[in-house]
C-alpha cells in the first residue's frame, strides 16, 4: 500500500501574496500582466513536482491602484498557455457561478483540459461584493443562500454538458462516412430557477471526463456545497486546532452525502517566509511589515466589516459591536476568520493590518526550512489537512525558496513524491477516480 503523501497547490499572485511585495527591490510591479513571469512561476512549481496551480479571479477591479498591483489577466487565458510551455502541473482556474453562463464557461473548461491533456481544475466561486453585482447590472449582491442555490444549479448544468458526449461518440469511420454517432449525444435540455440550457456542448468529452472541482467557502452554505460536489477545498485557519475542527467536520459532511470522504482533498493556505535561520526568516517578515501603507488596510477591514469609513482607529482595537456572521452577506467565512483573530489575539488594528498583510487570514509562518517542514508535516500527520495551498509571501523567490529547501526536505521524510510518475491527469494525481459518463449505464459482470 502506498503511503499517503501531500497535495501541493501553488497559488499564484503577481509579486506575491504579501500586499507590500511589490515595494521589494527585487519585485517588477509589472509582473501581473507578463506572461514569462507566470511561466517562470509554473516551471519552478513543476520542478517541485506540486500538484497543480491556482490563480485566484473577480469579476472587477481588486482594491485600489494605490495599494498594490491591482487587475489580473483572465486566468483561463492565461492557464491556456501555461499548458504548452509545462508537461505536468495541474491547472486550476477560479470562475464565478454569479456572472458567467453554464455552456459558456463549461466549454471554455472543458477545451483547457483537452487542451493541456486533462490538467483542468475549476475553482468554484459564488463571488461577494456589490462591486462585482454592479458590473452585472445589478444594484446589490445576491442573498448569500441564493447565490449558493444559483452555484448549485450551474454546476449540474456543467455535469450535464461535460456528459452531454458519450466517451465514444466519435467513430471517425472514413470508409463508410460516419464522423460520429449522434445516438450518443445527449443534450442537457435543462429547465430549471436559473438556467434554461437546451443543447449538447460543442466539445467532446475530455480526458478527465470534467475538471477536477474546487472550492473554497467555509460558511455553512459553503460546507454543505462542498461536501456535495468538491474534490478538493481551499481554506484558511489560523490553529492547528480549527484545521482538524474543520478538517473533521467537512469529511464527516461528505460521508454524510454518499461520497467517499477520500475523495474530497482539504487544503488550508500557508504563506511561508523562509530563512537561512529563524532570525533571518522574522526579519524577511519584518521588512514587509515595515512596507505596509495602513490607511489601505483600514479602508480593506472596513469593506470587510462592512463598517462605515472612518470607524476603525489604528491603534484601538475592533468594535465591540460587530454584527455575528448570521447577518453578514459578504464572505462570510473571511468575516468570522478576521474578527476570531483580532478577538483571540485582542489585537489592535494596526498589528490586525499587519498579520492579515501576508496571507488575508491565511497562516503565515516565519522559519527556517526544517521549522516549515515541521509544520506541514504536522498539520498533514495529525488530521488537519491533505495537503497545503502554498500562498509565498514574494515571488518567484519565495516559491524557488520553497522548492530548493523546504521540497528536499518532505521528499526525505516521504511526504512528497520525487517524480510525477506514470499519473498522467490532475484527478489521477489527487487519487480520484475519472466519473463515469451518466449516460451510460455500468457493465456488469
Amino acid at each position: 500500500m502506498t503511503a499517503r503523501q501531500l497535495h501541493l497547490n501553488a497559488f499564484l499572485m503577481n509579486t506575491g501574496h504579501h500586499e507590500a511585495s511589490w515595494r521589494l527591490p527585487e519585485s517588477d510591479p509589472f509582473a501581473h500582466v507578463s506572461l514569462e513571469h507566470y511561466v517562470h512561476l509554473a516551471r519552478i512549481a513543476e520542478r517541485g513536482t506540486f500538484d497543480s496551480l491556482f490563480l485566484a479571479d473577480g469579476p472587477q477591479l481588486w482594491s485600489n491602484l494605490a495599494q498594490r498591483p491591482a487587475g489580473a489577466l483572465e486566468p483561463l487565458t492565461l492557464l491556456t498557455a501555461l499548458a504548452t510551455a509545462t508537461e505536468h502541473i495541474g491547472l486550476i482556474a477560479t470562475a464565478s457561478t454569479s456572472y458567467n453562463s453554464p455552456y459558456n464557461l463549461a466549454r471554455k473548461f472543458a477545451s483547457l483540459d483537452i487542451i493541456s491533456g486533462g490538467r483542468a481544475g475549476w475553482n468554484i466561486v459564488t463571488t461577494a461584493g456589490a462591486e462585482a453585482a454592479r458590473n452585472f447590472g445589478l444594484d446589490a449582491e445576491p442573498a448569500h443562500a441564493e447565490r449558493y442555490a444559483r452555484a448549485a444549479e450551474f454546476l449540474d448544468v456543467a455535469l450535464k454538458l461535460w456528459d452531454s458526449w458519450e466517451d465514444d461518440a466519435i467513430v471517425g469511420d472514413k470508409a463508410a462516412g460516419v464522423w460520429g454517432d449522434d445516438a450518443k449525444v445527449h443534450p442537457p435540455r435543462h429547465r430549471g430557477t436559473y438556467f434554461s440550457v437546451e443543447g449538447a456542448l460543442n466539445v467532446p468529452r475530455t480526458p478527465q471526463g470534467y475538471p477536477l472541482l474546487v472550492q473554497a467557502g467555509s460558511s455553512e452554505d459553503g460546507k454543505a456545497f462542498a461536501s456535495r460536489y468538491a474534490e478538493a477545498v481551499f481554506t484558511a485557519q489560523q490553529t492547528i486546532e480549527d484545521a482538524r475542527a474543520f478538517y473533521a467536520d467537512l469529511k464527516s459532511r461528505t460521508a454524510a452525502a454518499g461520497r467517499d470522504p477520500e475523495h474530497i482533498k482539504v487544503l488550508p493556505g500557508i504563506v511561508p517566509v523562509i530563512g537561512a535561520t529563524e532570525a533571518e526568516a522574522l526579519a524577511k517578515e519584518q521588512e514587509l511589515e515595515d512596507h505596509i501603507v495602513h490607511r489601505h488596510g483600514v479602508a480593506n477591514l472596513e469593506r470587510l466589516l462592512q463598517l462605515p469609513s472612518g470607524t476603525l482607529e489604528l491603534d484601538g482595537q475592533l468594535p465591540a459591536d460587530l454584527p455575528p456572521e448570521s447577518a453578514v452577506e459578504g464572505a462570510k467565512s473571511r468575516y468570522t476568520l478576521v474578527v476570531e483573530l483580532a478577538r483571540r489575539d485582542r489585537l489592535t488594528v494596526r498589528q490586525l493590518i499587519g498579520r492579515l498583510g501576508g496571507g488575508r487570514g491565511h497562516l503565515t509562518f516565519a522559519g527556517t526550512p526544517e521549522q516549515v517542514a515541521d509544520a506541514i508535516g504536522t498539520w498533514f500527520t495529525q488530521g488537519a489537512a491533505d495537503g497545503f495551498n502554498i500562498m509565498p509571501a514574494v515571488l518567484p523567490s519565495g516559491l524557488d525558496a520553497f522548492v530548493d529547501h523546504v521540497v528536499p526536505i518532505l521528499r526525505t521524510r516521504g511526504l512528497l513524491r520525487t517524480e510525477y510518475g506514470p499519473r498522467r491527469t490532475l484527478r489521477e494525481r489527487y487519487g480520484l477516480p475519472r466519473p463515469a459518463n451518466q449516460h451510460v449505464q455500468p457493465a456488469y459482470v
